[in-house]
């Protein structure tokens, strides 16, 4: 097939590595975490060496670098070494930043200079302040950079974590999803949003339909809904408690959206809450603080830990593929009906349209995919009368946001721009739609694939209606029949993408939790109306 992956190199080290912060890590509770809860770190005593036992990630990996990411339980300086072998015979060190609480003791250091196409083995320490011959365990992992030359490409995609109240369950395997990918052996992940359930408490216990009981994990954060910028922290530390989320970000390098769950349900800029749970209603403020902690928790090229910069980017995975990252939240209009005539600033904003068309243009990979944090054809509403994402059920011509969804398919065909593959999660089920302009209201674009997963820790959800606008078709959907369907029950999705090496053709598949694959479907570059 002509698929070259090196995988199953330094896997022993990696799992070494991930055991011993497994084990050192210390679940707070409720009742034993308040002591730490000023500083952040874990409930243990602040004594003897730094621990870096949250675990260790990479993102936004290329053909030359990645961005290493680690937290530390106190101040400490970040250093990480790198080898070609497992045995880190000459390693390269790498001197990164001095955490602190200013960055919740979070640091990243990005790799240069690395080789194309080749593993790369990183082991990450932490050097006390004072005595730099004190350091931390090391926590080690791996990635493979992206190949300069034609060769194969396979990765996940999803999202949606600890929503609907259906947190780490131990006894269910904890985010066992993780560790079903992860032996998959992807190149990397694509999270496409809904990282944290910020609005989304725990409780201890939660009844099920069959008499069962679930039993989440609590930490104090994910007691109430996250306002401050420390509880917004608290919700992306809580994901890291689980074992195999760790294993798998020290394995797997990402690549990170956010959506609406980052801060809170279906949330816009100026939006003014209504909601009696918050002290704070003004959600610009909230976004701010929820922006800052995403950007602490996550290795992003684009955005600095401070949260300045931007989420929405382009990442190149070699000649075959070229993946373009969006934001759907930070630059929209308000929810509302969606019907106006004129919408310059969409779900989009103008400028960042510009820069997807000017990208788009510019790719000469054979696909790109669009990972789009919320759905292009199906009707999500926000509450009775406004929608929340693209499309509010109005078969017609475009109206609100579908004009300049409209105003990107003309432009991809008229600037005959191939192999455009759209990826998403948001509605908490599974399916695929193909687009066409013979089934459409408008016309002026050429047909593409819409696929969407998740969640991967989450309620699931019946099936939204499709709007005509864009003459989506559904050959394919797998979704519950009632709401805020638990885990145990099932309906946990991701979906992987494979594309060949020698034939390039992309196969994309619908699997669910446990690896069975629902829907296939193979597409060969080049091909129109496929």
């Amino acid at each position: 097939m002509g698929r070259e992956s090196g995988r199953g190199i330094g896997r022993r080290t990696v799992l070494q590595g991930s055991a011993a912060a497994s084990a050192a890590l210390t679940v707070p509770t409720v009742a034993s975490a308040a002591a730490a809860a000023a500083s952040g770190a874990p409930a243990q005593a602040l004594s003897g060496r730094p621990s870096a036992q949250w675990g260790v990630q990479v993102g936004d990996v290329t053909t030359s670098s990645g961005l290493v990411w680690v937290r530390s339980d106190r101040p400490a300086r970040m250093i990480v070494e790198t080898s070609a072998t497992e045995s880190f015979a000459r390693a390269k060190r790498w001197h990164g930043p001095l955490v602190g609480p200013g960055t919740d003791f979070t640091g990243r250091t990005a790799l240069h200079g690395l080789p194309a196409g080749s593993q790369v083995h990183y082991r990450v320490l932490l050097a006390d302040p004072e005595d730099p011959r004190r350091t931390s365990e090391p926590v080690h992992g791996t990635f493979r950079t992206v190949p300069e030359r034609r060769k194969g490409v396979r990765f996940v995609w999803s999202g949606d974590l600890a929503g609907q109240g259906w947190g780490i369950n131990p006894d269910h395997g904890g985010y066992r999803i993780f560790e079903e990918m992860r032996r998959r052996e992807p190149d990397f992940f694509l999270c496409s949003g809904d990282n944290i359930y910020a609005d989304g408490p725990l409780a201890e216990t939660v009844k099920l339909p069959d008499g069962s009981t679930w039993r989440n994990l609590i930490t104090p954060e994910k007691t109430k809904v996250a306002e401050t910028l420390d509880e917004y922290r608290g919700n992306f530390r809580y994901n890291l408690l689980d074992p195999a989320l760790r294993r798998f970000h020290a394995e797997v390098p990402t690549i990170t959206q956010w959506d609406d769950h980052d801060v809170l349900n279906n949330w816009y800029p100026g939006e003014i809450l209504a909601d009696d749970r918050y002290t704070e209603k003004n959600v610009t403020v909230l976004a701010a603080r929820a922006r800052q902690a995403f950007a602490e928790y996550f290795p992003i090229s684009t955005l600095r830990p401070d949260a300045s910069g931007r989420v929405y980017r382009v990442q190149h995975q070699g000649p075959l593929l070229d993946v373009f990252v969006l934001d759907c939240r930070t630059y929209r209009d308000p929810n509302s009906p969606n019907r106006q005539p004129e919408d310059a600033q969409g779900i989009l904003g103008a400028e960042q349209l510009s820069w997807l068309k000017r990208e788009l243009s510019r790719s000469r990979a054979v696909w790109k995919v669009i990972a789009c944090d919320m759905p292009l054809g199906l009707v999500v509403p926000d509450g009775k009368t406004d929608f929340e994402a693209v499309a509010q059920g109005d078969p017609g011509a475009p109206l609100g946001r579908e004009l300049q969804m409209a105003e990107l398919l003309r432009h991809i065909k008229h600037r005959k721009i191939t192999g455009t593959v759209w990826l998403t999660a948001d509605v908490h089920y599974t399916s695929a739609q193909h687009y066409d302009p013979s089934r459409a209201a408008f016309k002026d674009f050429a047909p593409f694939w819409e696929f969407v997963s998740g969640p991967l820790n989450a309620g699931a959800f019946p099936a939204v209606k499709l709007d005509g606008t864009f003459g989506p078709e559904q050959p394919f959907v797998k979704a519950p029949t009632v709401a805020n369907v638990s885990p145990a029950e099932g309906f946990q999705f991701y979906g992987e993408v494979d594309i060949d090496g020698d034939s390039a053709e992309m196969t994309v598949r619908l699997r669910e939790d446990g690896g069975k694959v629902l829907f296939t479907k193979t597409l060969r570059p080049g091909l129109v109306g496929q």
